[in-house]
């Protein structure tokens, strides 16, 4: 995610699912109001503090990563004590009691974590481990590529894709092309919050067109 010290008017990042656990290029994002991290290898809630200094943030995901550990309140009311200006933790709304009870219960973060010394991100989550990757089975890949789908649709208000409308991903995909191709999916829909109805409108003949493409694609195979 070091691409994030590059780009400090960013409004919305959507990481979820990426292994990361390094937090510290977001700190030059002022202008970030949104921030996703759901599922990813952040050990540390003293990653927290490379967010105290975004005036802006007001919607933070960060469940389902190890730092949450097995203490919810403890968790949420650090979160809170650090970040009081957020108005949603992890798709919950955050409440005047909440915050003032994070003022006891919370423990203040001062200092950075200590520094990796690997750089973590994209290329990370899809190299291979040491002792060689393992194949997911294709059911499995593909009840979890609908699931982290409708967990950005939930983020968005959008309906969630029912089971049988979601594709399914083809046996010669690579473990990574199949994360690509979620996290593509998954931007998409992200992106489609900032649009006018001009431009949903656009996309939507967009999609009309390919559809119909792909659609006649199939009948000359046939």
């Amino acid at each position: 995610i070091s691409i994030c010290r590059d780009l400090p008017n960013i409004e919305v990042i959507t990481f979820s699912v990426n292994g990361i656990s390094d937090l510290e290029p977001l700190h030059q994002c002022q202008n970030l109001s949104e921030l996703y991290l759901r599922k990813n290898n952040i050990t540390s809630l003293d990653e927290l503090f490379y967010l105290k200094a975004l005036p802006r943030l007001r919607v933070l995901w960060l469940a389902e990563n190890p730092c949450c550990g097995p203490d919810p309140h403890r968790y949420r009311m650090t979160v809170l004590r650090n970040l009081p200006s957020l108005q949603k933790l992890d798709n919950q709304a955050v409440t005047e009691e909440e915050l003032s009870q994070a003022l006891v219960d919370g423990e203040e973060i001062t200092a950075p974590p200590a520094r990796r010394s690997v750089e973590n991100g994209w290329s990370e989550s899809c190299a291979p481990s040491a002792a060689g990757a393992t194949t997911e089975p294709q059911s499995e890949l593909l009840s979890c590529s609908l699931e982290e789908t409708n967990k950005t649709q939930e983020e968005l208000d959008m309906k969630p894709v029912p089971r049988d409308k979601y594709s399914s991903f083809s046996p010669q995909e690579t473990d990574c092309s199949r994360k690509k191709r979620n996290n593509v999916l998954n931007a998409i829909l992200l992106l489609m919050k900032e649009l006018d109805a001009e431009g949903l409108e656009t996309i939507q003949q967009t999609v009309a067109r390919r559809l119909q493409a792909f659609q006649k694609k199939e009948l000359q195979e046939e």
